[in-house]
Parts: C-alpha cells; structure tokens; sequence
C-alpha cells in the first residue's frame, strides 16, 4: 500500500454521496502549498472517506478549512490529465474556513489551537515544573 499523510485546505465544501448498495462515501479536495524553484506551488487531491468517517468528516469539509488526511494514494485519468487521489483512512480537522478552530468546535480533541481545559481539569502541569 501507498500511504500518505498531507495536510492542507479544503478546495469547496464536501460532497457526501451514497451508493447503490446503500454505503456512504465522503469527497472533497484539499490543496497543499509549498515552494519549489523560489515560486510558490499547490498540489491537489481528490479525498474520499467511506462510511461513518465519511459522514462525520462532512461537517470539517468546508471551504478553506485546513485538514489532514491519511489513507492510501492513487491516480485517476479524466480527460487525458491525472489526478491524485486519496483513499483517506483518518483525519484531522485543524480549524479554519469559518474561523473556529476544531478544538474550540468539539471538546478540544485533535489539535490544541485555542483549546483550555476547564477549570480544576489541568494536565497537572504547573509554571514551576517546566524547564525553560
């Protein structure tokens, strides 16, 4: 298997679809940005999530949000040009696109951006136990 971990924004919102056997599947594309040569770049994937994942994914696959996927990686051909794809096996929202990020929208599970644990719930982490 071919497996990849790419973290990056979502291109526009999710599709969630259902096939003719009743399973669902979630699509959606991300754009990761990087640099090559001194100019800036962006490399697609078409993303698709199967089942539950696929469902809950729906509400973090939203234009410009930054999410991180991991599955297996793959091509299509359409019209003489290829694509990669992205049989996602996990993600991770990682906020944006409505300016929340997911900690703040979920209990704080994911990443740590903008996330507080409530009061009396520290990690048991004090100022004074901290090296630097």
């Amino acid at each position: 298997m071919k497996s990849i971990t790419i973290a990056g924004n979502c291109t526009k919102d999710g599709e969630l679809r259902t096939t003719q056997s009743g399973g669902k599947v979630a699509g959606f594309s991300v754009a990761v940005n990087g640099f090559a040569n001194g100019e800036k770049t962006s490399t697609f994937f078409d993303v698709s999530i199967w089942g539950k994942r696929g469902e809950s994914v729906m509400q973090f696959a939203k234009k410009g949000a930054k999410i991180c996927v991991t599955g297996e990686l793959g091509t299509r051909e359409y019209n003489g040009k290829t694509y990669l794809t992205v049989n996602a096996s996990d993600f991770t929202p990682m906020g944006g696109g409505d300016g929340q990020s997911h900690s703040q929208q979920s209990g704080g599970y994911g990443n740590d951006r903008g996330y507080q644990a409530p009061a009396g719930q520290g990690h048991g982490i004090d100022d004074d136990s901290i090296p630097f």
